[in-house]
């Protein structure tokens, strides 16, 4: 990813593309842009990535002269710069250089098309961040200090909440989650969220404590109070063994018709030299919730 970035962009450079586009650029996005000029359209991206079993996506930082080419004149996103693009969704988070159709000048957001809507201008917005500032120190912030797991030499965006751990005698289970925009609408309201549990065995466990997954029982709430409760074998298709020092980690999805929701539960298991004994391991209490959303003006208005 660091070969992938391109060299600072020229003040002349950044100058004819505000001729482009008939706008200004925000000065920190500028700022920004001479000291690196994006990235090359490689996988993995820049700006992070996501795996599921049937989707995929990673987002690169684009150069300024393909921001401009895909910059928005058009009902529902008009004054808008793409900073990223996903070669396998077509996904982009933009930039507002101006304000326009309800949104705040140089706010940065993914948008997110009404799907019950005849007009095409209704776009809603997750929003991201106040600035591109706000927007793009959050994001190196996570990196930089671990927030961000990094798996197979690619930066995942699942946030983890240090107290979303629990242990129960030797194993303890901990969850990072992330909402999929992608994937979500706001009308109808449809909330895609993935999250990522790790299942860990101290490695100062007695060599007989070493068990298997049998099933997974979980209940799910939504923000009305909601709840629906699913119990299953395994975990993914899988049955893992957990032994003294060793580490399963799986991803999995859920969907709320609300904006947030918590998970909470516990696996059974049985041990390996006692087959006859099973036992609970609990899994904690996670919450998830989507970024701040606007309802489209187009919507609105209609």
């Amino acid at each position: 990813m660091v070969l992938s970035l391109k060299e600072g962009a020229r003040e002349e450079d950044l100058d004819a593309v505000e001729a482009q586009i008939g706008c200004k650029l925000p000065d920190d996005y500028r700022c920004s842009y001479r000291i690196h000029n994006g990235q090359k359209l490689v996988v993995p991206g820049l700006l992070g990535s996501m795996a599921l079993s049937n989707h995929y996506r990673s987002e690169d930082l684009l150069d300024v002269d393909t921001a401009a080419g895909g910059f928005q004149q058009r009902q529902g996103l008009k004054y808008c710069l793409p900073l990223t693009f996903c070669i396998h969704t077509g996904l982009s988070q933009y930039i507002a250089v101006e304000a326009a159709e309800g949104r705040n000048k140089n706010e940065v957001f993914y948008q997110c098309p009404d799907q019950m809507a005849r007009n095409p201008a209704a776009i809603d917005m997750f929003i991201i961040g106040a600035t591109f500032t706000d927007w793009f120190t959050s994001y190196v912030n996570n990196v930089v200090s671990g927030g961000f797991p990094i798996i197979r030499d690619q930066i995942f965006r699942y946030v983890h909440d240090p107290e979303c751990v629990a242990t129960t005698g030797d194993i303890t289970v901990s969850v990072s989650t992330s909402f999929l925009p992608e994937l979500s609408s706001v009308h109808p309201p449809h909330y895609f969220f993935t999250y990522r549990i790790r299942i860990e065995m101290s490695k100062d466990a007695l060599p007989e404590k070493a068990c298997q997954l049998d099933s997974r029982y979980w209940r799910i709430t939504n923000a009305k109070g909601d709840v629906e409760e699913v119990q299953g074998p395994g975990v993914v298709g899988e049955f893992p063994i957990i032994s003294p020092g060793r580490v399963y980690e799986y991803t999995s999805c859920t969907t709320f018709s609300t904006t947030s929701g918590y998970m909470e539960g516990y696996y059974t298991f049985h041990f390996l030299y006692f087959k006859d004994k099973i036992f609970n391991v609990a899994i904690p209490r996670f919450h998830m919730a989507c970024p701040t959303f606007r309802v489209s003006i187009a919507r609105l208005v209609s």
